[in-house]
């Protein structure tokens, strides 16, 4: 019976993945059968830590995330939980060591309860370690099975994809972070006003970041590495659309890539990794 629980554990975590994020899901769908159940169960259980704090502002939401990350330690010393994201997450933490990755990412949603502004780079970048350089250490953990040596020589190229993915988030969600939750992650972002010169740096920035990540993700075990690849190729066009944005827009709208580019994106991606041309 608990086989049963754990299974329907593991639909709920994709459930959330694909009501949340139509484009990670593709990107999973693409991983091979083996570690596409443990990689939904991460992304259920960073997307509720999430919520919690960007999407819950008419509930109490420090008692939230201190309840959530309570059940959550239960969850671990139980290694079973009545909420089946957590069940599930709790097994793959068990399962990949990811103990102390999950203490920093909890430690940056802690942060968007109090803190609003980033005004150093040092904080910057504390913050992006949190909050997405240790989601792409979770799944690298799962990618290479236990093979130490791998996980050390790929772990700052999974680092650099993290950060990339979050920048991009950052410049992508500017209107609502600034206007609607009061939030200024980029240092170099003054009274929360874009305009095309920061904009320029910005992305320059997160450009250097993917062409460092590139370099990891053509190296990732093949069980992974067609999935991650697809998220980069989608990540990187949506740069491309805010690239090509001028600030102002930024600022009033969000930026999104229509689902007719989603599925070519998709197809030559597929093509891409078949030919071996990458």
């Amino acid at each position: 019976m608990k086989q049963l629980f754990d299974t329907s554990s593991y639909s709920c975590s994709r459930l959330v993945t694909k009501t949340y994020s139509t484009s990670f899901s593709k990107a999973i769908t693409l991983l091979a059968p083996s570690v596409r159940p443990a990689i939904y169960a991460i992304y259920g259980f960073v997307r509720c830590a999430d919520e919690i704090v960007d999407s819950f502002q008419s509930y109490n939401q420090e008692e939230l995330l201190l309840e959530f990350e309570q059940n959550y330690e239960k969850a671990l010393n139980r290694r079973i939980s009545m909420n089946p994201i957590l069940n599930a997450f709790q097994e793959v933490v068990h399962q990949y060591n990811l103990y102390d990755l999950v203490d920093s990412f909890m430690a940056s949603m802690k942060m968007d309860l109090y803190k609003t502004e980033y005004k150093t780079a040092k904080e910057y970048a504390q913050y992006i370690y949190g909050s997405a350089d240790v989601v792409g250490l979770m799944c690298l953990k799962v990618f290479v099975n236990g093979d130490e040596e791998k996980y050390n020589h790929l772990e700052p190229f999974a680092m650099r994809l993290g950060s990339a993915f979050q920048k991009v988030n950052f410049l992508r969600d500017l209107k609502d972070d600034t206007q609607s939750l009061g939030r200024s992650y980029f240092p170099n972002l003054k009274s929360n006003h874009l305009d095309n010169i920061t904009k320029r740096e910005i992305i320059k920035d997160i450009e250097y970041d993917f062409a460092e990540a590139y370099k990891g993700i053509v190296q990732l075990p093949i069980e992974g590495r067609l999935g991650v690849y697809l998220a980069y190729r989608y990540y990187m066009r949506l740069l491309r659309e805010l690239k090509i944005a001028d600030s102002k827009k930024i600022l009033n709208e969000r930026i999104r890539v229509n689902n007719f580019l989603k599925l070519e994106i998709l197809f030559k991606s597929y093509v891409r990794y078949k030919l071996n041309i990458f």
